[in-house]
């Protein structure tokens, strides 16, 4: 088994918490992990994106090569399609927020932007802010985006969850719980997809 991963978003939207929880959930399970470098600006609004890749055999590179990603998990629309080259065109899948973090003055065209991801073939696209928001926490809008994912990760979903709550544990519960109804809002969203 393995997966190779383009995680992408602007940051400040909760990539890293993303790619932290889906590892120690894959660590946890015996599993090989490579990520490759987070590129892109750190600090809040900046783009950012990185290559996650997962394996139960030994990785030897921590690149995706062009056209091969399995998936692209995306907290901003804009920032899934600047990826796409990664993604696999037959098999791969693209789990994205559908609302834009519009933080630049050339920000694309929303309706064309809409258009080009209604076009792919195999897709997520999830209204993550309103879902969070609408369960406590706009700021946990990457784990409904996270939840949305997890059916396409090869993972066994109560290890996700048991990796969300490990990771929120030293918030407290209230933020664990939180969490958790956002994942699984997002789970069931993509299950109702399928």
């Amino acid at each position: 088994m393995k997966i190779d991963i383009i995680l992408a978003g602007v940051g400040g939207q909760g990539i890293l918490s993303i790619a932290t929880i889906v590892g120690y959930a894959a660590v946890k399970r015996g599993m090989y992990m490579k990520q490759a470098e987070v590129h892109g600006m750190s600090q809040r609004g900046g783009d950012v994106q990185s290559h996650f890749r997962l394996s139960d055999h030994e990785i030897a590179s921590d690149l995706i090569p062009m056209g091969k990603a399995d998936m692209i998990i995306s907290v901003e629309p804009m920032e899934s399609l600047r990826y796409l080259p990664w993604l696999n065109p037959e098999t791969g899948w693209l789990i994205t927020n559908s609302q834009p973090f519009i933080n630049i003055p050339n920000y694309p065209d929303v309706d064309k932007l809409n258009a080009t991801l209604d076009g792919l073939k195999n897709k997520v696209v999830i209204d993550a802010d309103k879902i969070a928001s609408e369960l406590g926490s706009a700021r946990s809008a990457n784990m409904v985006i996270l939840g949305a994912a997890s059916p396409y990760l090869q993972l066994p979903f109560e290890e996700i969850e048991a990796a969300v709550r490990e990771n929120f544990a030293r918030k407290g519960d209230d933020v664990v719980n939180t969490n958790i109804a956002c994942l699984r809002a997002g789970r069931e969203f993509a299950e109702k997809m399928k």
